[in-house]
């Protein structure tokens, strides 16, 4: 009777080499960039007031998504099939039917929107007096669309970005809030690191320009209130003041990338994730010292950029745990693009690969102290995500050697 050895090969090396960036500050890599060093910030204090968001930044769609298809989309489908359209384009891949039939893709969204229009008409109605029997059943099926129901599922923006750009690999969603970014990414790296997967499309996309979110989310006490801050101002006013973003990054394995004549934005050593126990005082800070260590993070020119909220107390033990890294520039994604929940993370890996490949890691975002300028060409960025309820995850990108 023979033995069978089982031989582990070492992880592949996952390589960053497409970004798609639509959010509120514009679509591009060009345009944010230019935004986030030029301070500019695209915030709304009165369409929703009292509460303030970060409106999406208007976009040709048919420069993505075919006219047709738009018409079975919400607003949150549309912005995350436009990104993921940007990050096809960016790592050369649009129309690459070979690759695309092959490619995996790991969605991170939330459950979709509410059409107000009928909600109200419904509560009207009943209001009114005026709800006879199956008046609520004939509502739903004749003024809602056949695409829209009461929880519509994250795997529709999976589904529609198959449709538009023809990523025909495996698929997988996820939802969950800010934690759901962290695992998408997370198990995209394991395939991808363990030879399961060789390209992978992975990202997110929020729609903070709801009204149904801000009463959901208030009922938490979580939205930011009558005056925009940064978020590391907000300490006696906590608060998020949602934003509407597509983040989406093509990973693949160097072998691939190479195979294929792609160059590497940055790379994508390690996700890590967990979850503290946020009843005990400092658990989050805590957790976060364990990720950092799990990360094996470099003493090289480094930086740090966190998706914090601006929710208490996570934020201020977040902050706490930032003080442990001071030699480490910082920078928060939630100041200038507004906290976008799933997509949050995808958004700071987005920025901390963006970073890399210009050789500088954008502009401070507030006069706080906390952020600093940063003059050295950042070898390593850490991307923290805190989730603001629950829900730990961090990530290492690094440059290419």
């Amino acid at each position: 009777m023979s033995e069978t050895t089982s031989v582990t090969s070492a992880p592949l090396e996952v390589w960053i080499t497409g970004i798609g960036l639509a959010t509120s500050l514009g679509e591009g890599l060009d345009a944010n960039w230019e935004a986030l060093n030029s301070g500019r910030l695209n915030v709304d204090e009165q369409g929703f007031a009292p509460y303030i968001v970060h409106p999406w930044a208007k976009v040709n769609l048919e420069a993505q998504i075919p006219k047709k298809e738009q018409r079975q989309m919400e607003a949150w489908q549309r912005i995350g099939t436009y990104a993921a359209g940007l990050a096809l384009d960016s790592a050369g891949l649009k129309g690459n039917k070979d690759i695309l039939s092959r490619m995996d893709m790991i969605v991170a969204a939330g459950g979709g929107e509410r059409d107000i229009s009928v909600d109200t008409a419904i509560l009207n109605a009943e209001a009114e007096g005026n709800c006879t029997p199956g008046f609520l059943n004939d509502r739903l099926m004749s003024d809602l669309r056949p695409t829209l129901f009461l929880a519509q599922l994250s795997n529709l923006l999976a589904g529609n970005i198959a449709i538009s750009h023809g990523v025909c690999g495996t698929s997988r969603t996820f939802m969950g809030e800010e934690v759901a970014g962290v695992d998408a990414f997370k198990i995209a790296m394991a395939r991808i690191a363990g030879g399961q997967s060789d390209i992978a499309l992975v990202g997110g996309s929020h729609n903070g320009e709801r009204k149904d979110l801000l009463v959901l989310y208030e009922f938490g006490d979580y939205n930011l209130k009558n005056e925009f801050k940064p978020v590391w101002a907000r300490k006696d006013h906590p608060g998020f003041a949602l934003g509407s973003a597509g983040a989406f990054l093509v990973l693949e394995s160097r072998q691939h990338a190479e195979a294929r004549g792609a160059k590497p934005l940055a790379r994508l050593s390690k996700v890590v994730a967990d979850r503290a126990r946020r009843k005990e005082a400092g658990a989050v800070t805590g957790t976060l010292d364990r990720l950092w260590s799990a990360l094996d993070v470099h003493e090289a020119p480094g930086a740090i950029i966190t998706g914090a909220t601006g929710a208490e107390p996570v934020t201020s033990e977040e902050r706490a745990f930032l003080d442990h890294h001071k030699s480490f520039a910082v920078r928060s994604s939630g100041t200038r693009f507004g906290h976008a929940m799933e997509a949050q993370f995808a958004l700071g890996l987005a920025l901390a690969a963006l970073s890399i490949s210009r050789g500088a890691l954008f502009a401070p975002g507030d006069t706080s102290g906390i952020e600093t300028d940063m003059k050295d060409a950042p070898a390593q960025i850490v991307v923290v995500g805190a989730g603001h309820y629950r829900g730990e995850g961090m990530a290492l990108v690094e440059a290419v050697k």
